[in-house]
């Protein structure tokens, strides 16, 4: 794989994963995190960190999941995988703030993994079967 296709495949899974995030993040669950972490959240995002955090997090699932996905030509591996890949990143993060911060609410621990799991599965098979031939 060439760079310029990495870098392609790298720009269509990032706008896919920001597109699907900020609906999340955005609409359907922004209540549900004011109500259960709002005590800690900051009055503005750190939007430095947050643009770290998803060129870092996307280059791992383009490089983890998607590229071996378009390997053996498989939207099922990537769904799979990326399913995978999403479950231990977010439960990484979420288990971790559930056995070091005080009053970290169980319930956002199961929701966050089961989204990251299910964005992870669903960005990285939207971008596969965009690049296989039909």
């Amino acid at each position: 794989m060439t760079a310029g296709t990495f870098g392609k495949l790298y720009a269509q899974t990032l706008v896919t994963f920001l597109a699907l995030d900020a609906v999340w993040i955005g609409a359907v669950a922004k209540a549900f995190y004011a109500e259960q972490i709002g005590f800690l959240l900051a009055p503005q995002p750190n939007w430095g960190a947050a643009v770290a955090f998803y060129l870092l997090y996307v280059l791992g699932l383009v490089a983890f999941v998607v590229v071996p996905a378009l390997a053996r030509q498989s939207t099922r591996f990537a769904a799979f995988s990326g399913g995978f890949f999403g479950l231990v990143t977010y439960a990484t993060y979420d288990l971790t703030n559930l056995a070091t911060v005080a009053r970290w609410p169980f319930g956002v621990t199961v929701v966050d993994m089961i989204w990251g799991t299910a964005l992870c599965a669903c960005v990285a098979a939207l971008t596969v079967r965009t690049r296989l031939p039909r």
